[in-house]
Parts: C-alpha cells; sequence; structure tokens
C-alpha cells in the first residue's frame, strides 16, 4: 500500500502478451485502452511501465476496480500490493506486513519470489529470498516456510520501486479485446452460446451478437433473457451490438414447405445465411456458434456439414469438443447460467420436430432449402431488425 493508508495500489499482470515479440507494444496498447475504459468512474488512475500496469485508487473505490480487474481479458493475475523504497530494510519491513496479513488470514505456511528487474539493487533475487524469509519468521510467530507446497506466496518485486505483495488473484489471461477483429455471434438464451461468445473474446475478438425471435411464439421475456445475457457477456468484451431479427414469417414457411424431420437443420441453414450478411453489414470477419458435437440432433458433424454449407464466412465453434457439464462451469464462473436457464424458451426449442434428421446430406439440404425460397423474406427480417447496445464501459 502507498504511504497514504485511505489509497490502494494494485499490481497487474500481463497474460500472453509477452509472447508477442515485434508486435508487443500494440497489443500493449489495445490492453491499455480497454482497462482505461472499464475504469471509468472508479476515479482510478493507471500507471503504466515496462511489464507492469498499476492501478491506485482509495479504498473506497477498490471494490469497483476489483470487479474490473476479475472481467479484464488479457491479465494473467494481480494483487494488491505494498510500494516502498529500494532499500533492503524497506524491503524487509514490507515482507513482515505482507506475513502479518497472511497469517491473519489463516495462513500457516508461505515461501519468499523475488525479482529484481532493477539490476543495481545491491542484493540478488536469491538473497532477498532468504533475507525476507528470515525477517518474517522472525516476526511473525506461527508462520512457517514451505517452498514446494506453500498456502501463501509473497512475492517481491524491484523495478522503478519496490513492490511486495501476497496472494496474487488470477486473472482472465487470454489476448486484450479487440487485437483479433470481430465476430458476430449467434446468440438463444441457452448455456452454450453466451459462453462461446466470451471463450473467442479471450482470444481477442470482438463480439457483436445476433438473436432470432419468433413472436408471438416466443415472448418478450425471452428476448429480455437474450438482452441479459449480452449485457453479462459485453461486460468482459468491452460492450456488444445484438442485433433482433424476426424469423416468425421464416419458421412459418419452413414449417409449411419442408419434411418435418429436416425442419431445424433447414432453420439453421436459414439463421446462418441471415447472420452471414449480418456479419458483412457489421464488419465482423466471422460467424460465432455454441454448437458442440453431437450434443443435439442438428450438431451432428453431418447436420453441421449442412447448416453451414451455403456460407463463405469461417464459423468460429470454441465449444466443439467440450461436454456439457464443462460448459455449465464456464457460464457459473462468467455469470451467465442463472440467466440462461430461466425457463423462456428460444424459437430453435419451441419448433423442434420429434424425429429430426440426424445425419443429412449435403445435396439434399440444399434442394430442401433453395425451394423454400426464403431470400426475400430474410432481406425484410434484416431490414426490420433491432439493433442495441449491452455492456458497454461507462
Amino acid at each position: 500500500m502507498q504511504t497514504n493508508e485511505n489509497k490502494i495500489t494494485y499490481l497487474i499482470k500481463f497474460a500472453e502478451l509477452a509472447l508477442k515479440g515485434g508486435n508487443r507494444d500494440g497489443f500493449i496498447a489495445v490492453l491499455k485502452r480497454n482497462l482505461v475504459e472499464m475504469l471509468r468512474g472508479t476515479r482510478a488512475h493507471l500507471d503504466v511501465t515496462q511489464g507492469r500496469f498499476y492501478v491506485h485508487c482509495t479504498e473506497e473505490n477498490a471494490p469497483a476496480v476489483e470487479d474490473v480487474l476479475c472481467r479484464l481479458i488479457g491479465i494473467s493475475g494481480w494483487a494488491k500490493t505494498r510500494t516502498c523504497g529500494k532499500t533492503v530494510g524497506e524491503v524487509l519491513a514490507a515482507c513482515v506486513e505482507e506475513g502479518l496479513a497472511l497469517r491473519e488470514k489463516g495462513i500457516a505456511t508461505f515461501k519468499i519470489e523475488a525479482r529484481r528487474t532493477d539490476k543495481s539493487f545491491p542484493v540478488n533475487s536469491y538473497v532477498l529470498c532468504c533475507e525476507g524469509g528470515g525477517a518474517v519468521l522472525d516476526a511473525v510467530p506461527g508462520l512457517s516456510v514451505d517452498v514446494k507446497n506453500p498456502q501463501g506466496i509473497i512475492e517481491i518485486e524491484i523495478r522503478e520501486r519496490s513492490y511486495i505483495y501476497g496472494n496474487t488473484q488470477k486473472g482472465l489471461g487470454g489476448l486484450p479485446v479487440g487485437t483479433a477483429g470481430r465476430g458476430l455471434l449467434l446468440l438463444s438464451g441457452g448455456i452454450d452460446s453466451p459462453v462461446a461468445g466470451h471463450m473467442m473474446a479471450t482470444r481477442g475478438m470482438g463480439i457483436d451478437a445476433v438473436y432470432f425471435h419468433a413472436y408471438p411464439y416466443t415472448s418478450e421475456e425471452a428476448r429480455q433473457k437474450v438482452l441479459r445475457l449480452a449485457e453479462i457477456v459485453g461486460r468482459y468484451t468491452m460492450g456488444m451490438r445484438i442485433c433482433t431479427v424476426s424469423f416468425t414469417k421464416i419458421q412459418q414457411r419452413i414449417k409449411e414447405n419442408s419434411p418435418l424431420p429436416w425442419s431445424t437443420v433447414l432453420l439453421r441453414m436459414a439463421m446462418m445465411e441471415a447472420a452471414e450478411r449480418l456479419a458483412r453489414r457489421l464488419k465482423c470477419k466471422c460467424l460465432i456458434t455454441g454448437e458442440s458435437l453431437s450434443q443435439v440432433a442438428s450438431q451432428t458433424i453431418e447436420n453441421i456439414t449442412c447448416t453451414q454449407s451455403r456460407l463463405r464466412l469461417p464459423v468460429m465453434r470454441p465449444l466443439i469438443g467440450i461436454d456439457k457439464d464443462s460448459i455449465i462451469r464456464r457460464a457459473e464462473k462468467i455469470g451467465t447460467y442463472e440467466t440462461s436457464i430461466l425457463p423462456y424458451q428460444d424459437c430453435c426449442v419451441l419448433f423442434s420436430p420429434p424425429h429430426p434428421v440426424l445425419r443429412g446430406e449435403v445435396k439434399e439440404a440444399g434442394t430442401f432449402y433453395e425451394a423454400l425460397e426464403l431470400e426475400e423474406l430474410i432481406t425484410e427480417a434484416l431490414r426490420e431488425s433491432i439493433t442495441e447496445k449491452r455492456g458497454f464501459p461507462g
């Protein structure tokens, strides 16, 4: 902590950016921009140095800052840190303070890790670890050293100042949002698609979304549920635009003019076509879906091949090899699960046939699809779509 007891400093560690070589500065610039935007309204101040960010705030605003750091994609970890001058005595005193804090949390074993970026500091990292550990053992009864499996770690960094901190909080990792273009997420009210959008954001992709609504078969509550999911995911992804597209007429035509077992596959083909046209309008470079292989009838490899057979844009499926339990755990972690399980069904579920085709053939699917003559209906649906913003910082 800083000298003023009401002031707090957070040290922030980058995730994969160290691997980016000559492009590293550009990635750091995007991460800085994202963090500044997310900190708006917290009255926090950001300092940038070689290899680290530091956020300074008051005790009052600390919860808001920590909430931001928990949602910031592109960092490996963060910690509330004590700062002091670059003398051995000051560093050891700060280690003792951190040791006392660990004991107050019920921690019984610890170790010291040191990093000396400033090589002019009078002792090296190994000696600093030894002396820091000795100082803590002498001053904090009840703590013992365990270098292999400690309950707590006190870290020392000697940079432009000395930073001493314990119990680093794990960050979301990944690459800063905005470093990998934009993708259009097919967002339903289910568990999978919000997780898929979040996962692509951790690879640096900005996210927009499309929701296909079939009023009156799907309710306004179902639409509000999807907008809430967009809000939650958007708080990680620097916000998103979400377009609501009415698909009632299209679904009715599919139901009335196609073989019933094929209705889900043909509906997915229509959604993919509409999404691709919308993505080009929004300058998105790919589509993103929450499909997981063989999870439901429309997600067999044959049916997936059918649904994407008329597309030119690539389709990202980050959940394709992930089981349902793992997806649920991810949904719980990012905060979408409780909203996703609210009992408002989307149009895919309501129009599902009792015995859907499981292994569709692309040529047959294309014949059925072309016979529906959906181009004008899709054009009308996109023209009448409603675009809203959700989750934008500030």
